[in-house]
């Protein structure tokens, strides 16, 4: 019981972030998962490409 009053209290200390806050937040990491998405795609042709014409010889 004394961890479950603890916690309440410590949640009531909690700045929690606004509305505007949380969907600015969102967006940025949207933008970062969408670059870094692009990202990996492009090394994943690139090297797709490498393994292909240079180690396999195809």
């Amino acid at each position: 019981m004394r961890f479950l009053g603890e916690s309440v209290a410590e949640l009531k200390k909690v700045e929690w972030p606004k509305q505007n806050q949380v969907i600015q937040g969102t967006g940025v990491v949207l933008f970062a998962c969408l670059v870094v998405g692009v990202f990996l795609y492009v090394s994943d042709q690139a090297f797709k490409a490498l393994v292909e014409n240079v180690f396999l010889g195809q």
